[in-house]
């Protein structure tokens, strides 16, 4: 652990700033911070009025509720009457319940509020099985009653309770949810015993049978134990027709979707009776509980038909009972933008969660891969634009109780660095989560420098003082504690930072909605530079960071006469000769505001230089743009694609603010393909537009 002399101590909690990198022996990291200016709308209003808050303006925290807070030791055990859903309590065991609750979490809002997360996201909550072989449903994902909270956790009224208190300080709650799956219930007379036990004792796995077999009668025999048949709710959940009954997945193939999640049932998510039936059941949950929104749990495993019906239905049903920002993302386990956009662009799902940011910035400022890969990532943002979606609506995170944390990955890709720079290198990643374009998400225990052993449950450790060996051996990053100690520490110097940055994103914002525009990328690890332009004020915001350990400086082309210094600088940005030189500590960053408005710049022409099907995700055509006489840069374009559809009118596809300009239309939807018709309209923002019709034949 950090060992911190008491000088070093003192100017790290008098000034809020990293300066245990002065006091070690990793390389230095000065940030200085300069006041923010005020923006011209209060951060106060927004961030009191949560109901009426853009979801692109929030600073989310992922949490399970068992790891978190103990604030009522009675529901320990969970439920008093039913017994699937009691015992399973053991804090010492790291797959076991461990006693956190609402309550506890409710007492320890103003603990999140002060470090400005502005909403919450819970596993999820609802009443589990509370044992399946040798582990817990601490996690909430094994459901048996989609109706009521998990005993463990408290009750109807407890939830209730947290959410009114969240929404008086001005903070959202999101649930995650489950439409893919039910605890292991139903059984298979090929596989299992009449009393449930598994006959393969080695895997404890069914051979998933494909869909080809069942056309033969090779088919699993599907039967539920005695006693059991009724315990989901609703009640039409215990009818294994509405299962898929194929055996475990492969996790590929056919397989991904229709095969159980290690003995987890495996809805039918093709049936109508199923989409409507997991329709009912979370508008009555938006009914009951006003949730602000919902996190959809294995996506990409659900039939890609459940979401284009599933998704709209919840958000009109949310608007119906006046939550006006609902917002729903689903997690997509896979990091290619590509494939991970088809679930907003064909599924209509409003957003899903970054996995592509994630790989990549990790890799980048928790190794030592070449920042070329984050120009490459945002590049890729043309992949989520279409009529009703948006890159800057995608949920970014750097760690989570899957893959691990950034601790971990940190201790696994630098074993002999300092605790100092590890640290350091978090506070980076997550720096860089909170300023790059889309909604950033905060690991619980991360910002306490938790560091894990593992994925799953080695990366699920308590905040409250545990009892989990191995748990309260890691070496926590920038604090001398365990995990046996009271992990709530507003003086750690991670969330110092944490709490810094929101204030800063809450202040201006660009940093929040602003349009990404990547303005360097460096082939070794070093300085990727951005910038952050909100639409309407149009001045820039420039970004700078640094992944080496060593001081860079970057020569970039200037949109202004000077810059104000927001982060990690004290002095003025002067171009000189249309440029400026900017200078960046080693694994540190820099923010600063233009003086002045982008210049307006005018193309003269707009043409299509390429029209084909989409190599990367082959649904799609990928129609790419030049605008002539465009050499500014930044320079502020919106081109909007519109095409005419199979009724012979345009309709909507994409709208592009980032060259090179493109658009990625559904080849089926188009009237005549790769052959069809666009209407390409592009305007300066500043009152040049300029409309053009286009045949896609090249």
């Amino acid at each position: 652990m950090l060992k911190l002399s008491p000088i070093c101590s003192a100017v790290v909690l008098a000034l809020s700033t990293l300066t245990i990198a002065g006091c070690s022996d990793a390389p230095e990291a000065p940030q200085t911070k300069t006041p923010a200016k005020q923006a011209s709308t209060s951060k106060a209003d927004i961030y009191q009025d949560y109901l009426n808050r853009d979801v692109r303006d929030d600073i989310f925290y992922f949490v399970l509720p068992d790891r978190f807070e103990n604030g009522d030791p009675t529901n320990d055990q969970g439920s008093q009457t039913d017994p699937i859903s009691r015992g399973g309590f053991d804090p010492t065991h790291k797959g076991y319940f461990h006693g956190g609750d609402l309550q506890g979490l409710k007492n320890r809002l103003d603990y999140l509020q002060d470090m400005g997360i502005t909403a919450i996201w819970l596993t999820p909550i609802l009443r589990n099985r509370a044992m399946q072989g040798p582990s817990a449903g601490y996690h909430g994902y094994w459901v048996v009653d989609f109706t009521e909270l998990d005993p463990h956790f408290g009750s109807n009224d407890d939830l209730k309770d947290l959410i009114d208190t969240a929404h008086s300080k001005g903070m959202k709650v999101f649930f995650d949810i489950i439409t893919n799956h039910t605890a292991d219930v139903i059984k298979y007379k090929e596989c299992h015993y009449p009393d449930g036990s598994h006959r393969n004792t080695e895997t404890y796995l069914c051979d998933y049978k494909y869909m080809e077999q069942l056309a033969q009668g090779d088919t699993y025999t599907p039967f539920i134990v005695e006693g059991e048949e009724n315990l989901k709710v609703p009640a039409w959940l215990n009818d294994p027709k509405y299962y898929n009954n194929q055996g475990d997945s492969k996790w590929h193939g056919e397989s991904a979707v229709n095969g159980d999640f290690m003995g987890l049932d495996d809805l039918n998510t093709r049936m109508p009776e199923v989409v409507d039936g997991f329709i009912d059941i979370y508008k009555n949950i938006i009914t009951n509980f006003k949730p602000d929104g919902f996190r959809i749990d294995t996506v990409k495993h659900v039939d890609m038909s459940f979401w284009q019906k599933f998704s709209p239905a919840i958000m009109q049903h949310a608007k119906e009972q006046g939550i006006p920002n609902f917002h729903v993302f689903g997690e997509v386990y896979d990091g290619d933008p590509a494939f991970l956009s088809r679930f907003t662009t064909i599924g209509k799902m409003p957003a899903i969660l970054d996995f592509g940011l994630q790989g990549n910035a990790d890799a980048v400022f928790a190794n030592t891969e070449s920042p070329q890969k984050l120009e490459q990532l945002f590049d890729d943002d043309d992949y989520y634009r279409d009529a009703d979606s948006s890159p800057d609506q995608l949920l970014t995170f750097i760690a989570n109780h899957d893959m691990g944390r950034i601790g971990l990955f940190l201790n696994n890709n630098f074993p002999d660095s300092s605790e100092a720079e590890k640290t350091q290198r978090s506070i980076l990643t997550h720096a860089f989560m909170y300023f790059a374009r889309g909604i950033p998400v905060v690991y619980y225990g991360d910002e306490q420098g938790f560091t894990g052993d593992g994925n799953d449950q080695a990366a699920r450790e308590d905040m409250m003082p545990s009892v989990t060996a191995s748990y309260n051996d890691n070496n926590l990053l920038g604090t001398d504690k365990t995990t046996a100690d009271d992990n709530f520490d507003q003086t750690h110097p991670i969330y110092l930072k944490l709490a810094e940055f929101a204030d800063i994103y809450k202040t201006h914002a660009a940093l929040r909605k602003g349009i990404h525009l990547t303005r360097h990328a460096d082939e070794e690890p070093g300085i990727y530079a951005f910038s952050r332009i909100e639409r309407s004020e149009q001045q820039e915001y420039l970004l700078v960071f640094n992944s080496s350990t060593e001081q860079k400086k970057v020569v970039l082309d200037a949109s202004s006469k000077q810059y104000q210094p927001l982060y990690g600088a004290k002095l003025p940005l002067k171009a000189q000769n249309g440029s400026v030189t900017v200078n960046v500590p080693a694994l540190g960053f820099v923010i600063y505001k233009a003086n002045d408005r982008i210049n307006p710049v005018i193309a003269s022409d707009i043409k299509v230089v390429t029209a084909e099907v989409d190599k990367r995700s082959p649904d799609f055509i990928n129609i790419e743009y030049d605008l002539s006489g465009i050499t500014q840069q930044p320079s502020l374009y919106k081109v909007t694609t519109e095409f005419v559809n199979h009724q012979g009118v345009y309709q909507m596809g994409a709208t592009d603010f980032t060259p090179p300009y493109r658009a990625k239309i559904l080849a089926s939807d188009i009237k005549g393909g790769v052959n069809g018709q666009v209407r390409v309209t592009i305007d300066n923002l500043n009152g040049d537009v300029q409309q053009k019709e286009i045949s896609l034949k090249l």
